[in-house]
């Protein structure tokens, strides 16, 4: 009986340092999303739109912004957020870079019609940093300041959810100025890393360099997998 007890003590201790780590993942998660180059570089474009394009336009912008803003604050503190939650951010964020941006680069989001959106849940702000690692670390890069083309396709494999970022960018090692980006993948990866030790759930991310036909450089394949489970309250 002492045994079986000192064993629920020290599980029960164990959840309890998981949960804090995540809460703290959690919070610095929320705060490199939150990013301030960001949020600046967005108004300042709305600006120049009010001033010099369309307010219809600019309007429309600013809704997507003030969206965004407010779906970054509420799943801040959520370990899981459905699927079709997630898309929306991400897309309001692609949208919004794509109005800086303009032709430098494209996306594609694609989903499989097996995968249901509202009843698979995800842990928030996993996905996100990869993408802004893909546009400015690689698109951004490219020669010609055109052409660029990132892909987002999430599908179900067995029992995993598969989300594959695919860019044809050029690849730069991290400077001092996008040390942001380094940690917001630092922290995306730690949390996956939490929440599969925490659930016991089987998560992971691989990365690698893609290469054209004549074994030259041609871009880069983010994978990020974890264990889907439609009713995720189950384990909540």
């Amino acid at each position: 009986m002492f045994y079986i007890r000192e064993k629920h003590i020290k599980q029960a201790s164990t959840k309890e340092i998981s949960r804090q780590q995540l809460i703290h993942l959690e919070m610095h998660a929320f705060q490199a999303q939150m990013d301030p180059h960001f949020i600046f570089n967005s108004l300042n474009a709305i600006h120049h739109y009010i001033l010099t394009t369309s307010t219809d336009l600019a309007s429309l912008y600013l809704t997507r912004f003030a969206r965004l803003m407010r779906l970054i604050i509420r799943n801040c503190n959520r370990e899981w957020i459905n699927l079709e939650e997630d898309i929306e951010a991400l897309e309001l964020y692609l949208q919004l870079e794509q109005l800086r941006f303009g032709p430098q680069f494209d996306y594609e989001l694609q989903i499989a019609p097996d995968v249901f959106q509202q009843v698979t849940f995800v842990p928030p702000l996993i996905i996100q940093p990869y993408i802004q690692e893909a546009i400015w670390r690689r698109l951004l890069l490219r020669p010609a300041k055109t052409g660029g083309c990132l892909r987002i396709s999430i599908s179900r494999e067995n029992e995993m959810l598969s989300v594959r970022i695919e860019d044809n960018g050029i690849h730069q090692a991290p400077s001092g100025d996008d040390a942001h980006l380094s940690q917001g993948i630092t922290i995306a990866a730690a949390r996956l890393e939490a929440i599969n030790e925490r659930y016991n759930m089987r998560a992971g991310i691989t990365e690698q360099e893609l290469y054209n036909e004549m074994q030259q450089p041609s871009g880069h394949l983010v994978i990020i997998s974890m264990q889907q489970i439609a009713a995720r309250e189950a384990v909540m």
